[in-house]
């Protein structure tokens, strides 16, 4: 008798066309990243780039992706952005008489005639990577990992530290904004850093948008750490232009009994990916979330949370709005995870869409995953068009369809909006909304 045995020996799979396309282009991106800086730097750098390398980029293969069409992202070849000046006239309407302290960052490099940081409050610190120190905790936080914030990570030029001290409370608000600019497809790695020591508090509001800028990809990271009692007000505004690719990480930490609440609004791009990380690291942290989602024409605008607590105590809410139409797509994706040790936390989570077409769709998984016995914890979803019982009742009330649909839709978006602190932004970003589903 004749004994076969199967050889153990792996046969690796070829790889296929696309996969070797992504390398392609990943290397593409890898070789104009910026190099040199101190030591620390290097460092963070070098190891941001051992994970993209062994990474790679992803598809709609990964489960994290496969709602997310990257395709028309890896067809389009950027080029390194450069520094490009603009003059104050070029922003004026992006400016914020509200918020007298404010960072402006153009194609990624610090714009210190567009900023306004001359004259601080007492306990903020205001700093670039001029004269950023190690000891600022960059690169520090959880979901580092992930390959477009590490490459975020190997590729940043410039990065906009702002510092609370103890027992400080700013009480104006501060104004972050990323801009991009040129005629050229470009790529941005806009960076920033908020540490908020323990009993501070300050608010927040970071904003991404262009200037006359054509096709471009903007990919950006925040992190947050919070100290014991301090409290964040954080309010990110996603408007770029329709041409552009946006994918941001916010990563945040949160202490004991300390409070961030995150105001999300997602309007511009025609793909855009933002991935909130919540981790609070000890007892009785409070978090909310709340977001807003714009998709029209064939936008497509996806969410993807992750709040994992760690301790007991805790609370939670999040309340994330998707308004959608044309042939446009959205996606939520929100985790919020309840080990063993987070007893007696208390979480709801609720995902709200309203589509305005028939052709619109919106693919939503709020998620909750509890391991702990002894916790409050609720979510739920709902998709939703337009009453024709409400549109009705205001019509009778003589408003035509087009203001009566148009009121309605104010109303849903206005529960997100109305969070943002300074009255003539929320009312520009409403009337924003309604100018595109009209």
């Amino acid at each position: 008798m004749t004994l076969h045995v199967a050889s153990t020996d792996t046969v690796e799979k070829p790889m296929s066309a696309a996969d070797q396309d992504r390398q392609a282009y990943l290397a593409n991106l890898l070789a104009q990243r910026s190099s040199g800086g101190p030591d620390w730097l290097s460092e963070v750098r070098d190891r941001a780039l051992s994970i993209v390398q062994e990474r790679g980029l992803p598809n709609n293969r990964d489960e994290d992706w496969r709602f997310t069409d990257l395709s028309g992202l890896y067809k389009t070849t950027f080029a390194a952005a450069a520094e490009a000046s603009l003059q104050p006239q070029d922003i004026e309407s992006l400016m914020l008489a509200d918020a007298p302290v404010r960072l402006v960052f153009v194609n990624g490099f610090y714009a210190s005639a567009l900023s306004t940081v001359e004259t601080l409050p007492a306990g903020l610190s205001i700093q670039t990577l001029v004269n950023a120190a190690p000891a600022a905790r960059l690169g520090q936080q959880q979901g580092m990992t992930e390959v477009f914030t590490a490459l975020n990570t190997a590729s940043f030029e410039d990065v906009a530290v702002i510092q609370v001290a103890k027992n400080q409370v700013i009480e104006a608000p501060i104004h972050l904004l990323f801009l991009t600019t040129g005629e050229s497809p470009i790529v941005t790695y806009p960076r920033g850093l908020v540490i908020a020591e323990d009993n501070s508090e300050v608010t927040l509001i970071e904003e991404y948008a262009a200037v006359g800028a054509a096709t471009y990809f903007t990919n950006a990271v925040t992190e947050v750490w919070l100290g014991q009692n301090a409290q964040l007000h954080h309010h990110r505004i996603q408007r770029e232009a329709k041409t552009a690719f946006h994918i941001g990480k916010t990563a945040v930490s949160q202490d004991r009994d300390s409070r961030y609440t995150l105001t999300s609004l997602s309007l511009g791009g025609q793909m855009s990916r933002h991935n909130p990380l919540i981790v609070p690291t000890a007892e009785q942290t409070n978090t909310i979330l709340n977001g807003l989602t714009l998709a029209v024409d064939q936008q497509v605008a996806d969410t993807h949370s992750d709040l994992s607590f760690t301790g007991p105590h805790c609370t939670a809410q999040q309340v994330h709005k998707c308004i959608v139409d044309d042939r446009a797509r959205a996606v939520f994706n929100g985790k919020i995870f309840v080990p063993k040790l987070a007893q007696q936390t208390n979480a709801s989570q609720l995902s709200r869409n309203l589509l305005l077409s028939a052709k619109a769709r919106v693919d939503t998984k709020p998620q909750l995953e509890i391991i702990a016995d002894d916790v409050k914890c609720a979510h739920g979803a709902t998709v939703s068009q337009l009453d024709d019982e409400e549109v009705f009742y205001l019509q009778s009330r003589g408003l035509d369809r087009d203001s009566a649909c148009d009121l309605l839709v104010e109303g849903f978006a206005a529960e997100i909006i109305e969070q943002l602190p300074i009255a003539e932004q929320r009312q520009t970003l409403l009337d924003a909304v309604l100018s595109q589903i009209r």
